[in-house]
């Protein structure tokens, strides 16, 4: 069962194509239904310019939404990450509980 992370974030391919290091695992892209001769098969689609993939919160790209799915690149390397960083300009948001506390009518319409 795919993972679903906390946070990934989309970026066109060329991005990711603009680190020195790159590379593409393409067995791993997404599969693709495609007739061929009057039958339904299975093929992993090409990747394109136009394509967006995401950088997930553990420095993993993928083609989707799941961490653990459809993994294109994961050779996460202290370059790599000072390139999410500096490049990408990647940062995971901190989220700030909010308290949330009732208003005293609020109180008493649940007392009564």
């Amino acid at each position: 069962m795919a993972t679903m992370g906390k946070y990934c974030k989309a970026y066109p391919i060329e991005k990711f194509r603009q680190f020195s290091q790159w590379t593409e695992n393409k067995e791993n892209t997404r599969k693709e239904t495609k007739t061929v001769e009057g039958e339904e098969i299975e093929i992993n689609r090409e990747l394109t310019e136009d394509d967006f993939l995401y950088l997930q919160e553990n420095y993993v790209v993928t083609d989707g939404i799941f961490k653990d799915e459809n993994i294109i690149f994961d050779n996460i390397t202290p370059e790599w990450k000072q390139f999410c960083d500096t490049v990408l300009k990647f940062e995971i948001p901190v989220y700030e509980p909010i308290n949330v506390t009732a208003t005293p009518s609020e109180t008493e319409k649940t007392e009564s």
